[in-house]
């Protein structure tokens, strides 16, 4: 599968998911069968949204273009490494979908919660409270370049 494909079904995929969950519990109020065509509804438009996230970003330029710029952003440490910055921005990248609509801030407690996780599995030094801005950063960046800003900034 090539990449732009693969990103695609990648977004996409994260979509449905969040937004099955997303109309399962709005559907839950029906009883049963509400929660199940709630899912089934939440599904199809969250994979939609998932996958106009992956058409307007491409990952590959998405790491490009902060692994030229991080240097210069105000976070920045001199003593870390784009090996550190790396998976904070990628962490960025795989989140913005599943919580699409939502500002960064509002989102923040179940991000810092999962980044130990992530921090783990890449070898990142970064502690939450330096990772956030590469995180937010990212979101921003793909915001930018998707209708309506969440965050309403701009930025």
């Amino acid at each position: 599968m090539n990449d732009v494909k693969k990103d695609h079904s990648l977004g996409a995929g994260t979509g449905a998911v969040a937004g099955a969950v997303a109309g399962a519990a709005v559907g839950s109020a029906g009883g049963p069968i509400g929660s199940a065509v709630g899912a089934v509804a939440g599904g199809v438009l969250g994979a939609k949204a998932g996958d106009s996230a992956a058409e307007a970003i491409n990952p590959t330029e998405y790491r490009e273009h902060f692994k030229n710029e991080y240097r210069n952003t105000p976070y920045y440490s001199a003593d870390k490494e784009w090996n550190d910055y790396e998976p904070a921005y990628q962490y960025g990248y795989e989140t913005y979908g599943q919580h699409r609509g939502r500002r960064f801030e509002d989102a923040e407690p179940e991000l810092q919660r999962d980044w130990d996780k992530t921090r783990a599995q890449s070898n990142s030094r970064l502690e939450w409270n330096d990772a956030k801005h590469a995180v937010r950063d990212g979101w921003h960046h793909i915001e930018r370049r998707l209708p309506g800003d969440a965050d309403g900034d701009g930025r």
